[in-house]
């Protein structure tokens, strides 16, 4: 996995490399190895799994078939860590 470091900007290169290990499971991955799973855990574990996502595929058919009503949309859609593109929700006050 290779993250680019822009204008020496450690800071921001360390969050797109956690929100990239974080979309590949890294740290599911490492906290489900910590302790040793028997082999019947790891199977419910699995069955459980592939119940989650069959339910998951079966919902999202059902939303683009107009079955199920489709998710809302968030309104905000700046991310927290920009807070110029964020709207205010502090009203700033004026000193006379």
């Amino acid at each position: 996995m290779q993250v680019l470091v822009r204008d020496n900007n450690v800071e921001q290169a360390l969050r797109v490399l956690k929100k990239k290990l974080q979309r590949e499971g890294v740290f599911r991955e490492m906290k489900r190895r910590k302790a040793y799973e028997k082999p019947s855990e790891r199977k419910t574990r699995e069955k459980a799994e592939a119940v989650r996502r069959a339910r998951k595929l079966a919902r999202k058919q059902a939303q683009r078939e107009g079955l199920l009503p489709r998710p809302k949309q968030r309104e905000n859609t700046a991310k927290r860590s920009d807070p110029a593109k964020a709207p205010s929700l502090v009203k700033s006050a004026q000193l006379s």
